[in-house]
């Protein structure tokens, strides 16, 4: 079974399924045909943070599919470039890639099939066009404003994306070529295929096509971009890049243990809420009444506290992950929760280190958060999602993003998006740019097993959203017995009681959003401390969630997000 945000997308995962490729083959498949068909959600060359279940093993695995900034970018060369905060668009906000990175790791130590074949639909799809439908022709709709920097400051993005669909526009029904991306992929894929008839030798093939990227002509394509630019980004980063194999962390809730990738992402917010919550009788709240959704809000923004104070690169960062993932210290951080009264402001962080045996260092990062004066910028849509289930029980979930809002590469139909956005300029931040350092990137899947065995992959996109809407699901199924196509569409709520995650960072004291079919939990929540917005129904600012069940039968339940027209399919 495949579920992601994209039917095409899904249909390419099942195309290598059917074939006889296993869920990490069919992974890689469908995260680049996703990249094809989401271009304003995760283009090709972004991120590609990673979770993958073995069956044989029982074991999960995590790769950090995330780039790091170039080797120039400093504190000091931003400010020295005009940028008070992290930049958000242009050539300064560009990570070094790392998609095709992972795709290699992944084929390469737990894959079965070549690069050409699980990226001869995306290249289909690239090449013969694609009719858009109404999710990705909406996320290609730009302000005037936005399309004027696209047309004479990048060109070329316009040229791919834009122009063709002059004067009116995009829109559902028109389809989308990118012929570029098709000839960037088949460098790819012909190199792979010289060195197999050379040597024979599957893996020295597959580093040949990832040598294409990171040593050869698209490296030097990018390196050319920067020097056009007067950007950061030099050959020798893209040489010197590698992403790794983790451990994943992990957290438990009621016999259900939840993993995530490491702390250079938010994903361990994830495990951190649910043991809170493990503490709480959410059944005697009931589902989504007021007390309900501020007790999940509050266990919510105590574990964002956390994140803000304490989240950053592992190696660069002393993060304390073992006392902040402990349940005693869940336990303790529990006891703040009030249902019948919300903070009204970031909560203060924690004391994890006591929990991991050893003193809390002196000169941590104190987050004092500035309320916003302005109204939020334009939602971002980047970001999508994927997970993939295969006959013998493997896993793989992963959550693909980066939008064009910095100058694609002329001639090979790649962006590498905007993520820089998420380091910080304030000294002392965990998350504080540096040379060769990750960002604390939002995206993050998630992986459930149980007794051992998998239960469920899932995730979403959403930025700040995207734990939220995930604890909220899972907490529907596990707690409230929803199928996961149920637990998907029910209505959610999403705190912004933290400072954001994009630059400039954004802080709305007290402020929760609930979506149209829950208004009516308004007044009351008013009441509790919270300061009230309602969504528009049928927003896509709180999530679009995928998930596949695997039920101790071996039976697949899938689930897919109506809010982004994903889909998710079996066989």
């Amino acid at each position: 079974m495949v579920a992601s945000g994209h039917a095409l997308a899904t249909e390419a995962g099942l195309i290598i399924l059917r074939q006889g490729g296993n869920a990490f083959d069919a992974g890689v498949a469908t995260a680049m045909a996703l990249n094809v068909t989401r271009p304003m959600s995760a283009g090709m060359m972004g991120v590609a943070p990673t979770l993958l279940y073995e069956a044989r093993t029982g074991q999960v695995h995590s790769y950090n599919g995330l780039g790091t900034a170039p080797g120039r970018m400093t504190v000091q060369y931003l400010r020295g470039q005009g940028w008070p905060v992290a930049p958000f668009f242009g050539i300064n906000a560009q990570l070094i890639p790392a998609s095709p990175d992972a795709w290699i790791a992944i084929l390469e130590k737990y894959g079965s099939m070549s690069f050409s074949e699980v990226a001869a639909p995306a290249i289909k799809l690239a090449e013969e066009g694609h009719v858009l439908n109404k999710t990705t022709a909406n996320f290609m709709k730009i302000s005037w404003a936005e399309m004027a920097l696209m047309k004479y400051k990048w060109p070329y993005n316009y040229s791919v994306f834009w122009k063709p669909f002059e004067p009116s526009g995009p829109a559902p029904g028109k389809i989308l070529y990118q012929k570029d991306l098709a000839k960037t992929l088949r460098l790819m894929a012909d190199a792979e295929q010289r060195e197999l008839q050379n040597s024979g030798d599957r893996l020295k093939a597959l580093e040949a096509a990832r040598a294409v990227f990171y040593k050869g002509e698209v490296a030097e394509a990018i390196a050319k971009l920067h020097r056009d630019f007067d950007g950061p980004m030099t050959r020798e980063d893209l040489e010197w890049y590698h992403g790794q194999w983790e451990s994943p962390v992990s957290g438990n809730y009621k016999g259900y243990t939840i993993y995530a990738n490491d702390a250079w992402c938010q994903g361990p917010t994830v495990p951190m809420v649910l043991q809170m919550l493990e503490n709480l009788d959410l059944k005697s709240l009931g589902h989504n009444t007021p007390e309900y959704i501020s007790a999940v809000a509050q266990a919510i923004e105590l574990a964002y506290a956390d994140r803000e104070a304490y989240f950053g690169d592992p190696q660069f960062v002393d993060v304390p992950i073992h006392g902040l993932l402990s349940r005693e210290y869940a336990k303790e951080r529990a006891k703040l929760i009030n249902p019948k009264r919300g903070f009204g402001k970031m909560p203060c962080p924690g004391d994890p280190w006591k929990y991991e045996g050893r003193p809390r260092p002196k000169n941590i990062y104190q987050p004092r958060p500035i309320p916003a004066s302005l109204p939020p910028h334009r939602a971002s849509h980047d970001t999508t999602y994927l997970c993939v289930v295969d006959k013998s029980g493997n896993a793989f979930s992963l959550t693909p993003s980066d939008f064009p809002y910095s100058p694609m590469v002329p001639g090979y139909g790649i962006m590498l998006g905007n993520r820089v956005q998420q380091f910080r300029l304030k000294d002392g931040h965990p998350a504080q740019v540096a040379p060769h350092k990750r960002p604390r990137l939002t995206p993050n899947p998630s992986m459930v097993t149980k007794d051992g065995k998998l239960f469920m992959a899932f995730g979403t996109p959403g930025g700040d959203m995207q734990p939220q809407a995930m604890v909220q699901v899972f907490l529907n199924i596990v707690e409230w017995g929803m199928d996961p196509q149920a637990a998907i569409n029910a209505p959610r709520f999403k705190s912004k009681n933290f400072p954001d995650s994009f630059s400039p960072h954004f802080y709305y004291p007290g402020k929760i959003q609930l979506e149209d079919e829950i208004k009516d939990r308004a007044a009351a929540l008013a009441q509790m401390n919270f300061k009230v917005e309602i969504l528009p129904q049928g927003t896509v600012t709180t999530g679009a969630v995928c998930a596949i069940i695997r039920d101790e039968k071996g039976h697949l339940l899938g689930g897919a997000d109506p809010r982004e027209e994903a889909i998710a399919q079996g066989e």
